[in-house]
C-alpha cells in the first residue's frame, strides 16, 4: 500500500461508507456538508479526518436542510461538493435538491437506504427511496441515481457520480443500501492517474458577454464560479438564459423544464449501466440492484446448474432508468422477476418497459435481504 496525503492508493480493506468517502476524495470533493444519521454516518466521520488533510472543508450543519444549501453554495463557489445522508434526512432535502436542479448546481448526494417510512428502522437495510430519489422534489425535472452492489463499487461509482454531475450540471444521487455501506471488503484504489475525473464546462466568452443559463448543443451551460469575474443571476424562479425571474412567461418555464428533462433523457444511452449475465439466450430474467443483486446472482447460477435458462439484469443506473435495456431483455424472456426491498416501487417501471412480458414482483420488507433461495423458488416456479 502507498500512502500518500492525497490519495490511499493500492488495496485496502474497507467498508462501504469509508469506500464512498475515498472515491469521494478521489474524485476531487473538497466540500463535505451534512449532519450524522445511521446508516451513513461514518462517510461523515471519515471526511471529519480526511479533509483537513487535503486542505478541503468538512463542516456539520444544523440539519440536512442547511446541509445540502451548504452544498449547492460550494459548488457555485467552485469546489466539488457532497453531503450524505439517509431516508429521514433524504426527505428533508428534497426541496434544496430541487433548487440544485433549477440552478443547475453540479453536486453528489449519497443515500444509505434503510427501513422506512419515517424513522423506520435506523440499522436496518432498505430500497424504499428509490421513487423518491426521481420524484422526490416537486416539478418536472432529470436527475441521475447510480447504485452500487459492492464496497467496490461504492468508490468506483461514487467517482462516477461526481463525473456525471460535472458533466451534465445536475445533482446527481449515490442510492446504497445499509449491508453495502456497512460490509467490509477489498477495494483497490489505483493511481491517481488511472482515475477518469471530468470537470464542469468553463465559459469561453468575456463575462460581459456570460449568460450563464446558454446551453450548448449538449443542452448544459458552461458554469462560471463566484470569485471567477463573472457577474450574474442564479435564482429557484423560472428564468431565462441570462438568469433572470421570467415567473409570468409559459414560453421561458416551457423552454427551460424542457431543458432540464431533455439533458438527461437524450443523453442518457451515455449515462446509463448495466450488467447483463446470461442473458442470450434467458428465459427467466431476475432485473435487480443494490445488494439483492449479489443474490439474484447466486440464484440464477444454481438455475443454470439444475436446468433452468435464467439471466440477470443488474441495474447499475436507477434514473435515467433503462428502459431499452430493460425491453430488450424481455423481448426473448417469458418472465421477469423482480425482487426488491420494498413494497413495490422500480418494479412498475420494469412493468412499463417488459410491455406484454409478465412480471412476477418478489417484494421482503424488515432487516433480511431476499436470500438466493427464495429467488431460485421463484425462479422454479416460472419455468
Amino acid at each position: 500500500m502507498n500512502t500518500t496525503k492525497n490519495l490511499l492508493t493500492g488495496a485496502h480493506f474497507m467498508n462501504g461508507d469509508v469506500a464512498c468517502a475515498e472515491g469521494a476524495i478521489a474524485a476531487g470533493c473538497r466540500f463535505f456538508g451534512g449532519y450524522p444519521i445511521t446508516p451513513a454516518t461514518e462517510i461523515a466521520e471519515h471526511l471529519s479526518q480526511r479533509m483537513p488533510e487535503l486542505g478541503g472543508i468538512y463542516i456539520q450543519m444544523e440539519d440536512e436542510i442547511a446541509s445540502i444549501a451548504a452544498v449547492i453554495g460550494a459548488s457555485y463557489s467552485g469546489l466539488k461538493a457532497m453531503t450524505a445522508t439517509s431516508g429521514p434526512g433524504f426527505s428533508l432535502m428534497q426541496e434544496n435538491i430541487g433548487l440544485a436542479v433549477m440552478t443547475e448546481a453540479p453536486c453528489v448526494i449519497v443515500d444509505v437506504m434503510r427501513g422506512g417510512p419515517s424513522t423506520g428502522q435506523p440499522t436496518m437495510p432498505g430500497q424504499q427511496d428509490v421513487m423518491q430519489a426521481k420524484w422526490g422534489s416537486h416539478g418536472d425535472y432529470g436527475i441521475i441515481a447510480l447504485t452500487p452492489s459492492s464496497v467496490q463499487e461504492m468508490f468506483d461509482l461514487t467517482i462516477e457520480a461526481f463525473n456525471l454531475s460535472e458533466t451534465y450540471r445536475v445533482p446527481t444521487l449515490l442510492m446504497g443500501d445499509e449491508i453495502v455501506a456497512h460490509m467490509w471488503e477489498k477495494v483497490i484504489i489505483p493511481p491517481r492517474d488511472k482515475i477518469k475525473i471530468v470537470n464542469r464546462k468553463k465559459p469561453n466568452v468575456p463575462p460581459e458577454k456570460y449568460m450563464p443559463f446558454m446551453p450548448d448543443e449538449d443542452l448544459v451551460p458552461p458554469m462560471a464560479c463566484f470569485g471567477e469575474g463573472y457577474r450574474f443571476h442564479a435564482t429557484g424562479l423560472t428564468h431565462d438564459e441570462r438568469g433572470f425571474p421570467r415567473t409570468s412567461s409559459s414560453e421561458v418555464q416551457s423552454k427551460l423544464v424542457k431543458r432540464l428533462c431533455d439533458k438527461i433523457q437524450n443523453n442518457s444511452d451515455k449515462i446509463i449501466r448495466v450488467q447483463e449475465v446470461m442473458l442470450d439466450d434467458a428465459e427467466i430474467v431476475v432485473v435487480a440492484y443494490g445488494i439483492v443483486a449479489r443474490a439474484a446472482l447466486s440464484a440464477i447460477k444454481k438455475a443454470r446448474e439444475k436446468g433452468m435458462k435464467a439471466g440477470l439484469l443488474r441495474l447499475i443506473t436507477l434514473w435515467p432508468f433503462p428502459e431499452k435495456q430493460v425491453a430488450k431483455a424481455a423481448k426473448h424472456a417469458k418472465t421477469i422477476i423482480v425482487p426488491e426491498m420494498n413494497y413495490g416501487q422500480l418494479v412498475r417501471e420494469v412493468e412499463r418497459a417488459a410491455k406484454e412480458t409478465p412480471v412476477v414482483f418478489l417484494s421482503k420488507l424488515g432487516e433480511e435481504p431476499h436470500t438466493p433461495q427464495e429467488i431460485l423458488d421463484v425462479i422454479r416456479r416460472n419455468s
